[in-house]
């Protein structure tokens, strides 16, 4: 969970200093989109991640399933940027 929400954090970062530098440059704004995207697919796992941290630590029923939905986010998100 905390990989997620720093990595979730740093794409936002990135985001808000492309918007302020300018999306007129046309290099940023061939990279907006990418990052934009990736920030959606790292939200989702922070939280999915989050929600799995907090049925473990109360010991939820449901902690299972949500965990396998967490390893699930990581494969996809292993999948989809792996390069090659």
């Amino acid at each position: 969970m905390g990989s997620a929400v720093s990595i979730t954090l740093g794409l936002a970062v990135v985001i808000i200093i492309f918007y302020f530098t300018g999306l007129d440059e046309p290099r940023i704004r061939d990279e907006f989109a990418p990052v934009l995207g990736s920030l959606g697919w790292f939200s989702v796992l922070t939280v999915v991640s989050a929600t799995s941290f907090i049925g473990t630590l109360r010991e939820r029923v449901w902690r299972w399933p949500a965990q396998a939905l967490m390893w699930s986010c990581v494969g996809l998100i292993g999948w989809r940027f792996w390069p090659g």
